[in-house]
């Protein structure tokens, strides 16, 4: 018998991970039924990454709350409790930006202009007011580049424009922010706040979060100019933050706003490992199978699969939607494209589920255990 660890992201558009992480268990079990398997789906603090945690962590429970989406309706969001411990005896809070002010929330629509993350900032402030000890905060997926504002706000900050009126929501607000009052901004709670993003992108500039992220939130080349300026008009209202350190440009500025807040950005990966105990079981697996929607040159620097295969060196095996031509996959034991098992992307891509479980059922037969 032997132990398996599955550990895969989320099939972005397609399967959370712990639907992918069961699909791949289940065509394991389909050739080797007596096989430990242990399920450890992973997120590095994008969509997924609260059922993720809730996944792996025993007594996590989900508390439901209502908030504004990014859209300006009100939706019924989630966010996590988890059990106490001696440095959070009342309990941490994971609250994901995805859930609350993230970009799959609007379907096929885009509002590069008036998306904000104020329902992020509306459960922030219902977890303090639960009295949680710590907050984990992931910031992955946003709709908006408001630098944060709608979930400052949330939190009792003032943005006005000169006249001392409110701003506007989302990036539209930035183009008359004129003050920041922080007076009112609530206070982090005892045992503080960490952000879960593997961006290390600037604030501001051809690296920043209008350049690099505002195009897939609907930005056209004027809007990401106009955003960038707004952005650089906020951050001069609060200097003391440093606009060009690395993750200030996650989540459309969010990661600016937090460190406002005084939140402490952290590697989202390796962050959502320590709270589902991936490390410890990975040193005593046989096999780990990691994943994710697309595997490409990028997907090296920081992505999921590559952190998992460095808890298990030579022992782990990768299967991903598409595995790019220019990928280097030398660090897995064994890959696996669904595209290349489904014959089409297309395939694949109305199918996930079935294709993992086949992958499974490969892995199984094929590797050396």
């Amino acid at each position: 018998m032997s132990r398996v660890v599955l550990a895969p992201d989320s099939f972005k558009g397609t399967l959370p991970a712990a639907a992918a992480a069961r699909a791949l268990a289940e065509g394991w079990r389909a050739v080797r039924p007596h096989d430990d398997l242990v399920l450890r789906p992973m997120a590095d603090g994008g969509e997924g990454t609260l059922d993720a945690v809730a996944t792996s962590v025993r007594g996590a429970e989900r508390i439901p709350v209502t908030v504004t989406g990014p859209d300006g309706e009100r939706i019924v969001a989630s966010w996590l409790l988890l059990p106490p411990t001696p440095d959070a005896p009342v309990g941490s809070a994971v609250i994901e930006l995805a859930n609350t002010s993230g970009i799959e929330l609007l379907g096929d629509r885009r509002l590069p202009e008036s998306a904000s993350t104020t329902g992020f900032g509306q459960a922030l402030a219902a977890a303090l007011d639960a009295g949680v000890t710590r907050l984990i905060l992931g910031i992955g997926s946003s709709a908006s580049t408001d630098g944060g504002v709608g979930m400052l706000t949330a939190l009792g900050a003032r943005f006005t424009d000169a006249a001392g009126d409110p701003v506007a929501p989302g990036a539209a607000g930035l183009d008359t922010v004129a003050a920041a009052d922080l007076t009112g901004l609530r206070p982090l709670p005892p045992a503080g706040a960490v952000v879960l993003t593997d961006v290390t992108n600037p604030l501001l500039g051809p690296q920043g979060a209008a350049a690099v992220f505002g195009p897939q939130k609907g930005l056209d080349d004027a809007g990401v100019a106009r955003a960038d300026a707004g952005l650089a008009r906020l951050s001069a209202l609060v200097p003391s933050v440093v606009a060009a350190a690395a993750g200030m440009g996650a989540a459309g500025g969010t990661g600016w706003g937090l460190a406002v807040w005084g939140a402490q950005l952290v590697p989202g990966a390796r962050h959502v490992a320590a709270l589902t105990g991936l490390p410890a079981a990975a040193a005593t697996a046989d096999v780990v199978v990691t994943g994710e929607g697309a595997y490409d040159a990028q997907s090296a620097a920081g992505k999921v699969p590559a952190f998992v295969a460095s808890l298990a060196p030579g022992r782990t095996a990768l299967v991903a939607g598409r595995v790019a031509a220019d990928a280097d996959t030398s660090a897995f034991a064994a890959s696996l494209s669904l595209t290349d098992l489904a014959g089409s992307s297309a395939a694949a891509l109305a199918e996930p589920a079935r294709w993992l479980h086949e992958a499974g059922a490969r892995l199984a037969r094929t590797l050396a255990l």
